[in-house]
């Protein structure tokens, strides 16, 4: 049985492997924790805020993020992917997730704003109507995604193939068009 916990705060701990498990936060506020020992095993965060808060490398494999919100956050190679599909809402302000996956998920309801996303994976993932907001996506992969609507405007650093990923009316600055036409070999001045 789950154990269900409302509106609290925590701040300065550092969560050991199995400390969260089989425990369900709505309306929670995590401030400087640290979850990169954790393995998670049934756990829901729903309406949830961490602030300056590491994850590297948790293991996120039953994690429900139901409109959960990371904002200064160092979050690199967790893999999201595992995570309850049903309702994933993230948001993510100020915050590293280099090396993260999200593949195969529906995130066109997430943000991206001010993140360092290098070599984050999201293959084949929803990425429709999606602003990645002043973002660095060096080296992110973006194979078989739907990033029709998407915009890139403000973002660095990508390399995408529009052969291998869907852009229909994705918003590209022009500074930036060269990371459509690496494969090319053309020099863009």
């Amino acid at each position: 049985m789950s154990e269900y916990i409302v509106d609290q705060n925590y701040s300065d701990i550092t969560y050991n492997e199995e400390d969260l498990n089989f425990k369900e936060f709505e309306g929670c506020t995590f401030h400087n924790c640290n979850f990169s020992s954790c393995s998670f095993k049934a756990l829901s965060f729903i309406d949830c805020v961490f602030d300056r808060c590491v994850f590297n490398e948790a293991r996120v494999n039953h994690v429900s993020f139901k409109t959960v919100t990371f904002k200064n956050c160092h979050i690199v190679d967790v893999n999201f992917a595992m995570c309850d599909r049903i309702i994933f809402e993230v948001h993510f302000e100020n915050s590293t997730l280099d090396f993260s996956k999200f593949y195969s998920l529906n995130l066109s309801n997430a943000t991206f704003f001010k993140c360092s996303l290098v070599a984050v994976d999201f293959m084949d993932t929803n990425l429709s109507s999606l602003a990645f907001n002043h973002c660095d996506l060096y080296r992110a992969e973006f194979r078989k995604a739907n990033a029709s609507k998407a915009d890139f405007s403000t973002s660095y650093n990508f390399t995408i193939d529009p052969g291998k990923t869907k852009l229909k009316k994705a918003l590209f600055a022009r500074s930036e068009v060269k990371g459509l036409l690496f494969k090319h070999d053309i020099i863009v001045s």
